[in-house]
């Protein structure tokens, strides 16, 4: 557990620190705040990725990643940042 949490921490803090020195770093702050302001969506997220790993896939492959750009209309590395924060926060068991 105690790695889990490590590894949650770790994730938050690439992710926050990619952020930080991007210069898109206002649009993305708004991208994981839409995800901050509503669990549900995040939950969603959640059983979506569960769902992929039952199908014995990855939810951070490139295909996982191309559909949620398409159901959100967000561009791939949009996709990929809010992939992984709301694994790393959210459903940490996903793969």
């Amino acid at each position: 557990m105690r790695f889990l949490n490590n590894l949650k921490f770790a994730t938050v803090a690439a992710v926050s620190a990619l952020l930080a020195v991007s210069p898109v770093s206002q649009a993305q702050s708004s991208l994981l705040e839409s995800v901050k302001r509503n669990p549900g969506e995040a939950q969603a997220l959640c059983k979506q990725f569960k769902s992929i790993n039952a199908q014995g896939g990855s939810a951070l492959s490139s295909q996982s990643i191309a559909v949620i750009a398409g159901q959100r209309n967000l561009n791939k590395k949009d996709a990929d940042i809010i992939a992984t924060y709301v694994i790393a926060l959210h459903c940490p068991d996903v793969r």
